[in-house]
């Protein structure tokens, strides 16, 4: 007859329970994962199938009991690293969202929104279709797939029962949230200066003929020149969204940096 004692049982559900739910963190906060048109019961699956995956390659966890104080504060613990390994991810795409959003405000499209799953929210159709081509240059390059594997590395970098999280992890979140303007900025650099030069132009015009109606003639203009330097700039787009993927990668370490040993 199979027997085992008490002490085992904890060791194999807590060996088990706190990666899981450090990965199903991960994969409710993740972009493209954490999308609505994703269910539930989706997600779930996949966050169990990558436990079984990753659970084997876990270094042994010290004998604890998961019911007990210690093995609820890992367990809190387990919840904000997994969140924290998504969250500069969810950053880089917000800078994304707000460059579309940019681009709305200064072709006059600011009232034109629609309801973003990804983002639970209603944005501008310039920003979602930034949104999009960003999404997927995220898949072609493997960022999925890269995310994943930042997850099952992190067991070995943060080990589970690791030392308390300290300000420092705080901290570098609020410094990488300045990341969203830096990025708005830079992806909406050309349509925004492009549609300041027309603008001032537009100025000049109705000062040079008074007559002219600014309002019919302004926006046409405005939106005409918007959406096709958005056009031409699309293609180009690749190459910075790259870095700023890449970036991403390097900043969650950098976050991180707090809680490792």
């Amino acid at each position: 007859m199979i027997s085992f004692t008490s002490a085992q049982l904890n060791a194999w559900i807590a060996a088990f329970i706190f990666p899981l739910i450090r990965i199903l963190a991960f994969v409710a906060a993740a972009p493209v994962f954490n999308n609505a048109a994703v269910p539930r019961r989706v997600r779930l699956i996949l966050g169990l199938a990558l436990a079984a995956a990753i659970v084997p390659t876990v270094p042994p966890l010290p004998p604890m009991e998961p019911a007990s104080g210690i093995g609820l504060a890992i367990l809190a613990q387990q919840i904000l690293i997994g969140l924290s390994l998504a969250f500069v991810m969810r950053l880089i795409f917000a800078g994304i969202t707000m460059a579309g959003e940019l681009m709305s405000f200064q072709m006059g499209l600011g009232f034109a929104t629609l309801y973003d799953p990804q983002n639970t929210a209603q944005t501008g159709v310039v920003a979602e279709v930034v949104t999009l081509c960003a999404t997927l240059v995220f898949l072609a390059l493997n960022g999925h797939l890269l995310m994943i594997a930042g997850l099952a590395d992190s067991f070995r970098t943060i080990p589970i029962a690791t030392p308390s999280v300290t300000a420092g992890l705080w901290l570098n979140l609020a410094e990488a949230g300045t990341q969203i303007f830096r990025i708005g900025l830079l992806l909406s650099l050309p349509v925004v200066i492009a549609l300041i030069i027309t603008n001032l132009a537009l100025s000049i015009l109705s000062r040079a003929a008074p007559q002219l109606n600014l309002m019919a003639v302004g926006f046409p203009v405005t939106l005409t020149i918007g959406l096709g330097i958005l056009a031409l700039s699309l293609p180009y787009m690749v190459e910075p969204l790259t870095r700023l993927f890449d970036e991403g990668f390097r900043l969650t370490l950098t976050v991180l940096a707090p809680i490792k040993r």
